[in-house]
């Protein structure tokens, strides 16, 4: 069924939905948008400030990731909860609920499908109080339309307090449609709750930049060369031809006239600090270097000391090597 259920996602929207569609703020806190009002906008973690609830490296001394950014309360009832409505930040599909708070660290939380210039994304709307009748699997949404309410809801040993009560936002791309059996097959005994909509499998951009961009941009924002202008962690050539993001995201492939010329024998893909491959260029094998199907070309130092969460890398002594979760991701790039 899950299979059945990808095919049809894939289907719907493809023809003619090739024009930008920019992302709406996702509530009604729109200080992001303001000079000097990011407090006004993140909501802190416990004992930190503002700049725990960005997006990127900002957890754990730089050392841990947060996946999307954690959106401030505008609105609260008697009670002191927060009663802010919670929006579809573009029109798509809802591919995903989960009404079972304690199965997720996200608490209640939904995911949208949408076609943005070709591109396939998601943007998820977690710790949600309510999730809006008719929100279902399948159902088609509009832009702005409410789905949800605000809230707090989670898994984690520490509670979300209602100070701190708030929509965790992100805006993504998958990895894999069949990540489902990767898991089963490469994390064998450990659990997987929610299907090709596991965390692992979901990779993110920064939100709060996107909005910024398309305020500055206006019409002439472009998802796509937003993707392509990520600074680059890392180089790697794969010896494959045929896997899953090459379909998905076919829009940030280059042109390499060798490979036109010569035949493609696999690919060189360009990683942003949390391994996702903006820019995607074709190799004919008189170009591939290394034996193995998988070679790291190069590394950027600057990226990699400025992101210490991303893990993908690590010099040792003076040859950069994958380390098990880069090496983890190109598997599931490629499975």
């Amino acid at each position: 069924m899950k299979g059945t259920f990808w095919t049809l996602l894939g289907v719907l929207g493809l023809v003619g939905r090739l024009v930008a569609q920019p992302f709406q703020l996702p509530t009604a806190n729109r200080a992001v948008l303001e000079a000097g009002q990011e407090e006004a906008f993140f909501q802190a973690t416990a004992g930190k400030t503002w700049t725990a609830g960005q997006f990127g490296c900002v957890r754990s001394s730089g050392n841990q990731f947060h996946e999307g950014v954690d959106i401030r309360c505008l609105e609260r009832d008697r009670r002191g909860e927060p009663t802010d409505a919670v929006l579809a930040s573009a029109e798509g599909t809802v591919a995903y609920v989960n009404a079972k708070p304690a199965l997720s660290r996200f608490g209640n939380y939904v995911v949208l499908r949408h076609q943005i210039e070709g591109l396939e994304i998601y943007t998820l709307y977690a710790h949600l109080s309510t999730i809006a009748p008719g929100i279902r699997m399948g159902t088609p949404v509009k832009a702005g339309q409410r789905i949800a309410t605000m809230g707090r809801t989670a898994n984690t040993r520490q509670a979300i307090t209602k100070d701190r009560a708030h929509l965790h936002f992100e805006i993504d791309l998958v990895v894999n449609e069949r990540y489902a059996v990767w898991h089963r097959d490469r994390l064998k005994g450990t659990r997987n709750d929610h299907g090709n909509f596991n965390g692992h499998n979901l990779l993110g951009v920064n939100p709060a930049e996107i909005f910024r961009e398309q305020a500055r941009l206006g019409k002439a924002f472009s998802l796509v060369r937003y993707l392509q202008e990520r600074p680059e962690l890392c180089r790697i050539t794969v010896r494959d031809t045929q896997f899953p993001w090459l379909k998905r995201y076919a829009a940030l492939v280059k042109r390499n006239p060798v490979a036109e010329r010569e035949g493609i024998a696999g690919y060189e893909l360009s990683l942003t600090f949390n391994g996702i491959p903006a820019r995607i260029t074709p190799r004919a094998a008189s170009e591939l270097k290394g034996t193995g199907k998988v070679n790291l070309v190069s590394v950027n130092p600057e990226v990699w000391q400025a992101n210490p969460c991303g893990k993908f890398v690590f010099k040792r002594g003076q040859v950069w090597t994958l380390l098990p979760r880069g090496e983890e991701l190109v598997d599931l790039l490629t499975y």
